[in-house]
């Protein structure tokens, strides 16, 4: 059928631009083998499914299921103000950050002794850079599949030697995020700086610390690793340790 061949074109498509297919389900806290049908054409999704999928993405349902070939709709001209705003925030110059993998702490609000780890993928397009931030991953969601509370899409931007990594949360709450850092004067590469983030009580101000990820660790081990550690972890980076507990994690 037309709409299952479309439907599965345009998953292929949109899931091109994520790291795997299972990244994306664990995303959606959906079944692999039930993607997989939608991917090959084999079945197309129910509406509640339909909308979870659209939501995930970005998109509307039409778009899910227009053939490929066509052309998307015209899409109304942003107004004059939203325009401007746009232009400056995707206008150069590009960060001074590589694409890749980037492990995220924060520190939390009246708990000194821990941080919460999240994973930051970085991705390079040209003279535009975009991410991906996951936060909070929980386990034992669903038999035994994680799900990610934190789940923020964005573009990262420089003005005055500082990287501003502006977003929104695709999951719950969906609140705008804003997270500026800048490079540390230390020989180690790390990003220091702050963020402004959403707690139980209200939004807050934290600091924030990023490095990137090295070594030989999967996909699933780094998404494993987002969650709160504790300052004495003997397996917590000792950079990171060290700068939260001096207070230098906050440039001057």
């Amino acid at each position: 059928m037309p709409i299952r061949r479309n439907l599965a074109a345009n998953l292929r498509r949109l899931v091109s631009g994520h790291p795997s297919v299972a990244a994306v389900c664990r995303g959606l806290n959906m079944n692999r083998s039930q993607f997989e049908r939608y991917l090959q054409g084999k079945s197309v999704p129910n509406r509640a499914t339909a909308k979870l999928i659209c939501d995930y993405f970005g998109i509307d349902e039409d778009e899910l299921y227009r053939a490929p070939e066509a052309s998307a709709p015209e899409r109304k001209a942003l107004l004059p103000t939203h325009q401007a705003l746009y232009e400056n925030m995707v206008r150069g110059p590009a960060p001074a950050i590589a694409g890749g993998a980037y492990f995220t702490y924060f520190t939390v609000p009246d708990r000194p002794d821990l941080v919460m780890r999240s994973v930051t993928f970085v991705r390079r397009e040209a003279e535009l850079v975009t991410f991906r931030r996951v936060t909070r991953w929980a386990d034992g969601y669903r038999q035994g599949r994680p799900r990610a509370l934190g789940w923020h899409y964005g573009v990262a931007i420089s003005r005055l030697n500082w990287i501003y990594f502006v977003g929104v949360n695709r999951r719950q709450t969906r609140e705008p995020s804003l997270m500026t850092v800048q490079w540390a004067p230390f020989s180690d590469p790390v990003l220091v700086g702050n963020a402004f983030v959403l707690t139980g009580s209200g939004p807050a101000c934290v600091s924030v610390i990023m490095r990137q990820a090295v070594g030989r660790i999967s996909l699933r081990q780094m998404l494993g690793m987002c969650r709160p550690v504790s300052l004495d972890d003997p397996l917590l980076d000792q950079l990171v340790a060290s700068l939260v507990r001096e207070g230098q994690a906050i440039p001057a």
